[in-house]
């Protein structure tokens, strides 16, 4: 089994004639994803990569019967498409778009509370149901199907756990990469939820990073409500106060929280090992199996 993505899933491109849309477009479907529609303005009656494209995505998912879209479109247009993408009947949508206005996503976010669709993104690598589809830019290669999950705010830290998991023949059921900027579509509790309702995902690779509290609260989660056992990376410890380390979401208040000794520490009292590096992780993980 997996969580939100497998090989029925039907998806629609958004923004699938641009560079980045038909390439990624062209990795996705060689990888097994059932790409059924691509959807760009005024660009209907088109296809790209034998997929047919639409104007709008409300009617690729009416002609297609598309459930999940992924959204390939520059920053000052993306708020719009996923805004155009969680008006209709779709599941599941991925932004990978980095750079969306803040102001553009707090607007997102409050639509996200009055429809059942669920973002992941933006700025983030997407998903991947090893063996089934991907949705997004994360390299298949490296994944095989197995019975852990994975959910992690940095995309090149997801590779690296990733390939050492791999590398030990602990293969995985789903990784998400939820993304790395202030406000997002889905978090590291919602993430943890749907893998303990998973019953073939048998441990969780949390990775996280400095800045904000999501950390913590997930540790909560994972301590009140999860059976799943849960091993863990915390990216930036060396980093100094009010230091940005990469992501937007990723800079440390003078107060104490949000550091990675503030995250380890709540996530060890939540029972989760903690590995200073990639192949750490994976030792704890076959520890917890």
């Amino acid at each position: 089994m997996s969580v939100l993505l497998d090989d029925e899933t039907r998806v629609v491109v958004q923004g699938i004639t641009g560079g980045e849309g038909k390439f990624h477009t062209e990795q996705m479907l060689a990888y097994g994803t059932n790409i059924v529609a691509g959807a760009v303005p005024g660009k209907g009656g088109q296809t790209v990569a034998g997929t047919p494209v639409y104007d709008t995505v409300d009617e690729a998912v009416d002609a297609e019967k598309a459930d999940a879209s992924i959204v390939f479109v520059p920053p000052a247009f993306a708020a719009d498409a996923i805004f155009e993408a969680v008006d209709t009947s779709l599941d599941l949508v991925v932004a990978i778009t980095e750079g969306i206005p803040t102001q553009d996503m707090a607007q997102v976010y409050k639509r996200l509370s009055e429809v059942e669709t669920r973002l992941i993104g933006p700025n983030c690598p997407g998903i991947i149901t090893p063996g089934e589809a991907k949705l997004g830019i994360l390299p298949g290669n490296i994944f095989e199907p197995g019975c852990v999950g994975l959910v992690s705010r940095s995309g090149t830290l997801t590779y690296q756990v990733v390939s050492n998991l791999t590398d030990r023949n602990l293969g995985q059921t789903t990784a998400i990469g939820i993304g790395g900027d202030p406000i997002i579509g889905t978090s590291f509790i919602d993430t943890l939820r749907l893998f303990e309702s998973d019953p073939a995902t048998n441990a969780v690779v949390l990775c996280g990073e400095i800045g904000g509290e999501d950390e913590e609260a997930a540790a909560r989660v994972i301590k009140n409500e999860m059976d799943t056992p849960v091993a863990g990376f915390i990216a930036g410890r060396t980093a100094p106060p009010g230091k940005r380390m990469g992501h937007a979401g990723a800079i440390v208040s003078g107060s104490g929280t949000g550091t990675a000794q503030s995250k380890i520490d709540a996530l060890n009292r939540a029972g989760v090992p903690i590995g200073r590096t990639p192949a750490e992780v994976a030792s704890h993980i076959e520890e917890l199996l």
